[in-house]
């Protein structure tokens, strides 16, 4: 068998400022994600584990992790005493890293879906690590990265609901990503660094970007007609006008928001 990646490589050119990635079918029949390196590629599955290993015959070790704890909770009743040294911890780490890796790539191809699930799974080993781990220095290694994987789930949750036309629900979910991240700061102490965000200050301009480019809703058409025949003093006409609001906010109560996919909640978003 020929083991050269030459071939495989030839007309796919690594571009050092972006991120190159694309979708090709294995031999198993199945997708993946290849992402280009300068000294070669990676390839990942689209689900599971990204290297499509299962350590401890579970599908990662968070997963594996998480069964330890049920483990010790049903043994002792509690989760007290359970804890992750330094040697998990990394082990964690470098799980993570495959994880990041791939949910890159699945932004750079837009789907959002799968961001939304790998970014969620990330933030509950941050999570975990948070609660378990023994030494202070491990979970500084992983909360200096919280901002930045918060923002990356916000702004594929973000996407998804723009995809769908949905700038309201948008909206809101880059509010909670700006309070996350504020909140974040507030915890460690540290409010002085809102300002000086990078993560803070990108949602609250793209924020701006949508508000000021999302096209006006039948409400607030409404709305804007309402306030003009005001102006002129039309009372038939604002009268007409407010009967249609108060028909359509009614019938707002009673529609249902396109929300973005989530396998679990997090606790903090």
């Amino acid at each position: 068998m020929d083991k050269d990646i030459s071939k495989i490589l030839e007309g796919w050119d690594y571009l050092p400022h972006e991120i190159t990635v694309r979708k090709i079918t294995g031999i198993d029949g199945k997708e993946k994600i290849q992402m280009r390196l300068e000294l070669g590629l990676l390839q990942m599955e689209i689900e599971g584990r990204p290297d499509c290993k299962k350590p401890y015959g579970k599908e990662s070790l968070l997963e594996y992790y998480l069964s330890l704890i049920e483990e010790h909770k049903a043994k002792y009743r509690t989760d007290e005493k359970f804890a992750l040294d330094h040697n998990d911890c990394l082990k964690l780490y470098v799980e993570s890293l495959q994880y990041y890796y791939r949910y890159l790539c699945l932004f750079k191809l837009g789907e959002y879906e799968g961001v939304i699930r790998d970014t969620e799974r990330n933030l509950q080993v941050f999570n975990l690590i948070k609660k378990y781990a023994t030494d202070e220095e491990d979970i500084r290694a992983f909360e200096q990265y919280r901002p930045y994987l918060i923002l990356m789930n916000i702004r594929a949750r973000a996407h998804y609901c723009l995809e769908r036309k949905d700038y309201d629900e948008a909206l809101k979910n880059i509010e909670n990503g700006i309070s996350s991240i504020e909140n974040f700061f507030k915890e460690y102490q540290r409010a002085d660094l809102i300002k000086k965000s990078e993560e803070i200050t990108f949602l609250k301009k793209w924020k701006e970007e949508i508000q000021q480019n999302k096209p006006l809703t039948e409400l607030e058409k409404l709305q804007k007609e309402l306030k003009e025949a005001t102006a002129r003093e039309d009372y038939e006409r604002c009268a007409e006008l407010r009967d249609r609001i108060q028909k359509l906010q009614g019938k707002n109560k009673k529609g249902r928001k396109i929300s973005p996919p989530s396998r679990q909640q997090n606790n903090k978003l």
